[in-house]
């Protein structure tokens, strides 16, 4: 299914008021191929994306083959990793290499940047943290090991994997570019999500961290935070969620859900060598969605109403 196609199914017809069908809503992007950045912005270096096998980190990942850049995708299942490699060489003709890694255990990551310097010839010169995971549920019944799972991926691995290309690119002295993929909750806090938004909010936090640590060295550190951008890779609970609360296009102050390929080529732009000078930033691509506030704010439902949950410890 094209990312087109997908945008179209999430759309429901009359879902607006009717006001809001006489606004224009925020245009929609260019075609998928288009880049703002001049071609071959990317050749001869390497990117490296972790959870780029599927969803969203593949959409980077195709919007780096399109400048020229060199891949090393990264995650856990093998046959996905080979479906979405073949996808992608077939996009810019760049090489396209493909590691299995548990990001949580640090001698994996490492094998990963290995791999990397064997298969492309080269350590990355753009590391992107897209893996992540999360799940809903009511804080009160997640468990040690829902809330270990999702803090080792979305935070700890996202530290082992940053941690290992910093220190390759200290120890060559050469430069290099982080980019982070975070969430909105981050700032806010995420009622059911609470495992996640502590671990984004550390992510988050890196990137602050880390971009005057390492911005003496060359190496910029920034965010990226996607809005709602309907892809296949979604996970079961993530659409289940979106089928309780249809109409998303009419949620959104935008008048639209995003493409996957809007949050690539803010990926692309963020470790570009037009960005050398933004470092430690967030760049949120949602529409503005995560912002909106009402003038009166509607009935609070508990968190676990909106998850279809019974009464607690019944």
């Amino acid at each position: 299914m094209t990312e087109d196609a997908m945008t179209e199914d999430a759309m429901t017809e009359g879902a607006m008021t009717e006001e809001a069908r006489d606004l224009p809503g925020l245009p929609a992007p260019p075609p998928l191929g288009a880049s703002a950045l001049p071609p071959g912005t990317y050749e001869g270096r390497v990117v490296l994306v972790t959870g780029g096998g599927s969803g969203l980190g593949k959409a980077i990942a195709a919007e780096f083959a399109r400048l020229r850049a060199d891949l090393l995708i990264v995650g856990r299942s093998a046959a996905r990793l080979e479906a979405a490699r073949e996808e992608l060489e077939g996009i810019g003709g760049t090489r396209v290499a493909t590691a299995v890694c548990d990001i949580r255990v640090p001698e994996a990551v490492a094998a990963a940047f290995d791999v990397c310097e064997t298969a492309l010839g080269s350590r990355p010169d753009v590391l992107v943290n897209n893996a992540a995971a999360n799940f809903p549920v009511p804080a009160e019944e997640l468990s040690p090991n829902g809330w270990r799972a999702v803090v080792d991926i979305t935070l700890t691995g996202t530290w082992f994997m940053t941690r290992e290309f910093a220190r390759r690119h200290l120890a060559a002295r050469t430069a290099g570019s982080v980019v982070n993929v975070g969430a909105s909750y981050a700032w806010t806090g995420g009622p059911g999500f609470a495992h996640s938004a502590a671990a984004k909010a550390g992510v988050k936090n890196l990137v602050e961290t880390l971009a005057v640590e390492w911005g003496p060295y060359g190496i910029q550190v920034n965010g990226l935070v996607p809005g709602l951008m309907p892809h296949e890779d979604m996970t079961s609970d993530v659409r289940g969620a979106l089928d309780r609360a249809p109409r998303q296009d009419a949620r959104q102050p935008a008048l639209r859900v995003g493409l996957p390929r809007e949050l690539g080529w803010a990926a692309t732009f963020l470790a570009s060598p037009y960005a050398r000078f933004v470092s430690g930033h967030t760049l949120v691509v949602d529409g503005a969605n995560w912002q909106r506030r009402a003038l009166v704010n509607d009935p609070v439902v508990p968190v676990r109403e909106q998850l279809g949950r019974g009464r607690f410890g019944e």
